[in-house]
């Protein structure tokens, strides 16, 4: 982030430095479907870079805006399953019994008469 920043102002600031050093420069006659005006080169050039960062930042933002949220879903997922890594290591300290349906745990044969029936 802070080489997009670093990056942000010495592009403005090389576009200010070229403004002002042509500001002496003819007046710029400028068409636009049926507009017709002439400015200094100077409101041209600043006025060409404000427009691009503007550009720039309006299709940024919705991107910025999904990040945040994106952000905001994950974290709250995190906290939920560090919740859950908490009641699974306290249910884990239980004694084995403790929790257990009655009758569920208790070992059971595989064949119902004993393996003696099963035999032919």
């Amino acid at each position: 982030m802070q080489i997009f920043q670093g990056l942000s102002l010495g592009i403005i600031l090389c576009a200010a430095i070229f403004a002002i050093q042509n500001s002496t420069a003819p007046p710029v006659a400028m068409k636009f479907l049926l507009w017709n005006f002439e400015t200094s080169l100077l409101y041209t050039v600043l006025g060409s870079v404000g427009i691009g960062m503007l550009i720039i930042l309006f299709l940024w933002l919705p991107r910025a805006i999904r990040a945040s949220f994106r952000t905001r879903n994950l974290k709250k997922e995190v906290d939920f399953l560090k919740g859950e890594m908490k009641n699974h290591a306290e249910e884990s300290k239980k004694s084995p019994e403790e929790g257990r349906l009655p009758g569920f745990w208790q070992q059971t044969p595989a064949f119902p008469g004993g393996p003696e029936k099963v035999r032919r």
